[in-house]
């Protein structure tokens, strides 16, 4: 039982290519969808505040296809350095030794990724009341992380 456990930790590469295959496709994408934007842009060649609010719009919401491409990699190599081999060479920034180490960095993607969301909404926003309360649930969502990072840091 005891080699079959040890072995076991082997089943996380499937996570591993998982996450890391979605976070390819994710970049893959994102960079198509700017190219496909920039070529409409410039085939439209008209210019308007109209026309820059909708491209702002545009690549917010390619930046979020990219950060979503950042949270599966940081998962790929986490979960890969934690289970599989931690002598892979990451940035210093990306290392990971621990499953709280890697729950920090992910919750800092996250952050951002829900702060991206929000601004887009904020572009197309026409002034009804429930962005008030779409920002209220971000904040509390991010109110909590932080609570809990700040909690696990002083342990």
């Amino acid at each position: 039982m005891k080699q079959l456990l040890s072995h076991g930790r082997y089943l996380v590469i499937i996570g591993v290519t998982g996450a890391f295959v979605a976070a390819i496709l994710l970049f893959l994408y994102g960079g198509a969808l700017t190219i496909g934007e920039i070529i409409d842009t410039v085939r439209a060649g008209h210019i308007s505040e109209k026309n820059a609010k909708e491209l702002m719009l545009s690549f917010i919401e390619i930046s979020d296809i990219f950060l979503l491409g950042t949270v599966m990699y940081i998962i790929s190599t986490g979960l890969y350095a934690l289970f599989i081999n931690k002598d892979i060479d990451l940035p210093a920034w990306l290392v990971i030794h621990t499953l709280d180490d890697l729950k920090q960095k992910l919750i800092g993607v996250i952050v951002v990724v829900m702060g991206v969301i929000f601004l887009g909404h904020v572009v197309k926003w026409h002034g009804e009341q429930e962005i008030v309360y779409y920002g209220i649930a971000i904040a509390a969502v991010i109110s909590s992380l932080t609570y809990f990072t700040s909690q696990k840091k002083k342990q």
